[in-house]
């Protein structure tokens, strides 16, 4: 009968070790798959959740190279401007020393036909037919002077003006030419813009001066001025300074057009 009681006994502590170990062990497992299902769970509310959009970020744009505005000249125009573009420059003129104005030998009568070079000019520019007394001095006519727009009929009150001035002439090349070529200068009549009668008061105003110092009093004549100016240098191959170029460069960039022959080379 003890017998049975031990075995009894034996058996029940047995049984509760086995359940308890038994219970233990699946607790244990239960608590093994609840962590990664709890994870998935996370995963998941976090892939389910929107990505944070980063933050938009304006780019500044990169500024261009600024394009430098360069006055273009119209058509009728670009001959001259092409012109002064060519003209070498020199800006040491008053090196020049030793002119002589007599070198020029202003006025002859080139083709001896008893008219000097002034009487050429005013009989060819006159608005009608001069007239003439003794040999060939010019008395009466019609002209206008460019420089200043008045209205002349009395020879006398006119001067016959070297367009570029023949002391400018001789500072920007001439003082290296020959004599004979000198003359030829002094005496252009194989371009007509050359020479042009004007009134005396306007031409004494001008003087020497080139277009940086001068210009005429008369601003519709100012396109005409500029390019035949320049039409006349590049004739005669002659320099300009740094000042008379920009000067001559911002009148005809304001302008739609001239009026003015264009030149050949002289020899």
């Amino acid at each position: 009968m003890r017998q049975k009681l031990a075995l009894i006994l034996v058996i029940s502590v047995v049984g509760s070790v086995f359940i308890g170990a038994l219970g233990s062990a699946f607790a244990t497992v239960q608590s093994m798959q609840s962590v990664p299902m709890a994870n998935l769970a996370d995963v998941q509310s976090r892939s389910s959740s929107p990505s944070p959009t980063p933050s938009a970020t304006t780019a500044t744009p990169t500024p261009s190279p600024s394009k430098t505005s360069t006055a273009s000249v119209p058509p009728g125009v670009a001959e001259f401007a092409a012109m002064l573009a060519s003209l070498v420059t020199d800006d040491a003129p008053s090196s020049h020393t030793g002119y002589n104005r007599d070198l020029f030998k202003a006025w002859i009568d080139a083709d001896s036909d008893g008219c000097d070079t002034r009487a050429e000019v005013l009989l060819l520019e006159s608005l009608v037919k001069a007239t003439t007394r003794n040999t060939c001095t010019v008395s009466i006519g019609s002209w206008v002077s460019a420089y200043d727009g008045v209205s002349v009929t009395d020879a006398s009150k006119l001067d016959i003006d070297h367009f570029v001035p023949l002391a400018e002439a001789w500072v920007s090349g001439a003082y290296a030419w020959p004599n004979d070529k000198k003359v030829r200068y002094g005496n252009d009549l194989g371009y007509g813009p050359s020479l042009i009668a004007v009134t005396a008061s306007s031409n004494r105003s001008k003087s020497d001066s080139d277009p940086s110092k001068w210009m005429p009093s008369n601003r519709s004549y100012y396109c005409d001025y500029a390019a035949t100016w320049v039409a006349v240098k590049w004739r005669w191959s002659l320099t300009v300074d740094t000042l008379e170029r920009r000067a001559i460069q911002a009148v005809l960039t304001g302008c739609a057009s001239v009026n003015v022959p264009l030149p050949a080379k002289a020899s």
